[in-house]
């Protein structure tokens, strides 16, 4: 080659090699760009897994005795209708223990929140502390003192204070689906009590059915205050008689 042209060539290649790094560190910003995209793209985009939380863990929130007066004198009045409709399923699947149940946002169903508040001296499972395995209930609605080991046969339910068949009559036959199962799971509206004690309740309203006179006061807060929360009505006679418990208050209030 002759002497000039190898000058020539000489003079050209930092320009081709500063050319050539150009070129690989683009292609390489580009993979990288192209890699975290993708990322992005798969964490937007991936659904969440299993079934949206049924509500928080918090449910309604309890009024005081002043907040409960002045929220009954707001709750409309109107007489129960749709009295034959009614089903359970209507507001979800229950707490069946074989899974598929409503979990709230901790992850536990709102039949294990319940028990995890209202027992004392609880017992949880190592592997699951969602989970009571056994514990002590002071009953609110008889005062009784039941025990409660998982394995046993148990004398303790989980009670809808202001129960589904009543929200239907009131207000929630119509929901839609997702708004009831919400109801259903709703751990402010919730208590753990006496089996027999439930069970004499039923759907009953204040007017029918009352717990033991010093639990009154508190019944009729927590009565009051899912009422207005959920936009439910209340009949006349249940309205006295929620007035009358609300009048039996001296503050402050347990529960």
């Amino acid at each position: 080659m002759p002497p000039r042209s190898r000058l020539i060539l000489n003079k050209q290649m930092p320009g081709r090699r500063r050319r050539r790094a150009f070129l690989a560190t683009t292609v390489i910003l580009a993979v990288v760009a192209a890699g975290t995209a993708a990322l992005w793209l798969d964490h937007r985009e991936t659904p969440r897994a299993g079934p949206p939380p049924a509500g928080d863990t918090a449910g309604t929130p309890l009024l005081d005795i002043e907040h409960a007066r002045s929220g009954l004198d707001r709750l409309t009045i109107a007489w129960n209708r749709e009295w034959e409709s009614y089903q359970r399923n209507a507001f979800g699947p229950g707490w069946t223990g074989r899974g598929g149940e409503p979990e709230l946002t901790d992850g536990c169903t709102a039949r294990d929140a319940v028990m995890k508040r209202d027992l004392t001296e609880t017992q949880l499972a190592k592997s699951n502390s969602c989970t009571v395995l056994a514990g002590t209930l002071h009953d609110p609605y008889t005062g009784a003192q039941l025990p409660y080991d998982r394995y046993h046969a148990s004398e303790i339910e989980i009670d809808h204070v202001v129960a589904l068949g009543d929200a239907w009559r009131s207000g929630a036959s119509d929901w839609d689906a997702d708004r009831r199962e919400r109801f259903a799971n709703d751990v402010g509206n919730l208590l753990a009590v006496q089996k027999q004690a439930n069970q004499d309740k039923g759907s009953r309203t204040p007017d029918q059915w009352k717990p033991r006179q010093s639990y009154q006061c508190d019944y009729a807060r927590r009565w009051v205050s899912v009422k207005g929360h959920w936009g439910l009505t209340v009949q006349p006679t249940e309205k006295r008689a929620l007035a009358d418990m609300l009048a039996t208050c001296a503050p402050p209030a347990n529960r």
